[in-house]
């Protein structure tokens, strides 16, 4: 294993580029799609309080390992209590190494974690990214729910290179995202999976 690399992202180089290659027949190894980033948003319930933008802040760094950033409403809604200014939410985007870790443990430990989980929904976006929404951030292991704590919601987006979302779906699923396979007669998972 080369040093300084995750062993997803060498299982990537050896296994799935090629794969991807013998699919498609890619003439130039640039044009086989890659993880480019992963996007973490998370959303504040009571952007009122300051100091539920540093809790939800320090829950998504545990998770992933890099400090987000606080999303702030940019002007006043008074339908919604917002005003300008106030904490709306944390972001973190994740590259390289780090990404890797994250995807590894999001699929491998988090996942699986999820009551009756029986695979994700394949919805990509028609440019062969994917979304997935959590409900409830406890499925990770590094958060301790022995703690009175509320439960955050989280939407992380994997933005990969592919051009259309065949190439997508098939990228994500041999780096070993468990997507629902129809026909298998397995159940569709709920919308909080």
């Amino acid at each position: 294993m080369a040093v300084g690399k995750s062993e997803l992202e060498v299982h990537y180089e050896s296994v799935v580029r090629e794969r991807l290659r013998e699919k498609y027949g890619y003439g130039n190894v640039h044009e086989i799609p890659a993880l480019v980033k992963i996007a973490v948003n998370s959303a504040i319930s009571s952007s009122s309080d300051k100091s539920a933008a540093e809790e939800v802040g320090k829950e998504v760094a545990a998770l992933t390992g890099q400090k987000p950033v606080i999303v702030r409403t940019k002007k006043s809604i008074s339908n919604f209590k917002l005003r300008a200014g106030m904490p709306n939410g944390v972001k973190v985007t994740l590259r390289g190494r780090i990404m890797y870790h994250f995807f590894c443990r999001l699929v491998k430990i988090a996942l699986p974690m999820i009551r009756d989980f029986r695979g994700l929904p394949a919805r990509f976006d028609g440019r062969g990214n994917y979304t997935l929404g959590i409900g409830d951030h406890s499925i990770f292991p590094e958060i301790s729910v022995d703690r009175e704590r509320s439960a955050i919601g989280m939407d992380i987006t994997f933005v990969t290179s592919a051009k259309t979302d065949a190439e997508g779906r098939d990228l994500l699923e041999f780096l070993g995202v468990p997507f629902v396979r129809h026909g298998s007669g397995s159940v569709q998972p709920s919308a909080a999976a």
